[in-house]
């Protein structure tokens, strides 16, 4: 595969380059400099900007609204987002339940659906997880029961990402609780307005309110909600993880965050000294580019299949694996770069903004609070334990 830039892909990268500058909201950006929290309307926005312009679903076919770009060109365009610290496009409607809609889905629901997820219009979030059921996701008990063409669900889902902002969910509920687990699940789309859904929110140590419980009670879905066929939901499920999966990953924005934090790490310290020449830092560093770079590799490798029209193959549980690490031990580093400035900030801040530490250096402004986030990464979309066993069954044959 050559992975060299021809002046085609240069010319696309200058492009994006400028609609990026042109284009982006001027207060969104003012908000991610001040450490203000972000609202729907914030996230949306550039989602709009995109879908107008027609790049909002890189990786989606042609015929659903996708840019046909090569795998290289796809590469390119995350690349720049993430230098320019763009919010990204959320991962529910756009990179999860659309891909399941566009294999599964009835014509009806893909006309439906598509188009105001291609243009950011609505908002999805998941419901997948249980208090008893997270990474061992086939042990869930959330119940449907067919009523005439409805089904009546029941039960509850936690860990739901965003789902204060969302319009619709993707739930998987089971249908046929004499199956084994993996069996009698299906998967239903919920608009989030019926009667009977409750979503309560779950602060974590930051603060932030990012994640929630919620609660089904005896919650009407007409049967036509249904993505393919009942009690085949796990199909469903499977496949959605493997693109989930790939996401995960995040290339791109750990590149530009570990350029940031060299860059950091190359001026001088209170003690005179750039942290850079500590030869203990600059091995951690070199040996995590190092990965990264072979990550980076094994993207472009996934997004070549990905052009030949290939779906996600066991790679992305690599990927998944090796990106979280990344992720996580470049948080590690920049809490080191911080040092003492790196201490969690106090809760109950009364201006916008405030949660973002306020004294010191800023590179250390909401560090740790990324520190604490970046730690679930290796345990959603299937923890990295799980990835472990897919790729020593589908990879080594164990």
């Amino acid at each position: 595969m050559n992975l060299d830039f021809s002046p085609t892909d240069l010319a696309f990268r200058d492009e994006v380059r400028s609609f990026i500058a042109e284009a982006y909201p001027a207060d969104v950006r003012a908000k991610q400099e001040s450490g203000a929290d972000l609202t729907k309307e914030d996230y949306l926005a550039w989602h709009k900007i995109l879908g107008a312009k027609g790049w909002s679903a890189p990786s989606w076919p042609v015929e659903f609204g996708g840019t046909g770009w090569t795998p290289v060109q796809k590469f390119i365009f995350a690349e720049e987002l993430a230098f320019a610290g763009t919010v990204p496009i959320l991962p529910f409607g756009m990179n999860m339940v659309a891909p399941v809609i566009q294999a599964f889905g009835t014509e009806e629901q893909k006309a439906r659906h598509l188009p105001p997820i291609l243009k950011g219009d609505v908002w999805w979030c998941q419901g997948y997880s249980e208090p008893g059921a997270g990474s061992d996701l086939a042990s869930l008990t959330t119940r449907a029961v067919r009523d005439g063409d409805h089904y009546i669900v029941n039960g509850q889902k936690t860990w739901t990402t965003m789902a204060q902002f969302a319009d619709w969910g993707f739930f998987l509920v089971r249908t046929d609780p004499a199956a084994k687990k993996q069996e009698g699940i299906s998967f239903l789309l919920i608009d989030m307005k019926t009667p009977g859904v409750t979503v309560r929110p779950i602060i974590t140590l930051d603060g932030a309110h990012e994640v929630n419980e919620v609660w089904l009670e005896d919650v009407r879905v007409p049967v036509e909600n249904r993505v393919y066929e009942e009690n085949k939901g796990w199909t469903c499920a499977k496949f959605l993880l493997a693109h989930e999966r790939s996401g995960i990953a995040g290339v791109a924005r750990s590149k530009r965050g570990l350029e940031k934090l060299r860059a950091v790490a190359a001026n001088e310290t209170e003690h005179g000294r750039p942290l850079m020449q500590d030869p203990y830092f600059a091995r951690k560093m070199a040996e995590l580019e190092i990965e990264l770079l072979a990550l980076e590799y094994t993207e472009l490798r996934g997004l070549a299949r990905e052009g030949e029209g290939k779906g996600p193959g066991p790679e992305t549980s690599l990927l998944k694996i090796k990106g979280t690490e990344i992720q996580q031990r470049a948080t590690e580093l920049a809490m080191e770069a911080a040092g003492p400035y790196a201490a969690p900030h106090l809760l109950g801040a009364d201006e916008p903004g405030d949660n973002a530490l306020a004294i010191g250096p800023h590179h250390a402004r909401g560090v740790a609070d990324t520190y604490f986030n970046v730690r679930k990464t290796s345990i959603y979309g299937g923890s990295n334990e799980i990835q472990r066993n897919i790729i020593a069954k589908m990879v080594l044959g164990l």
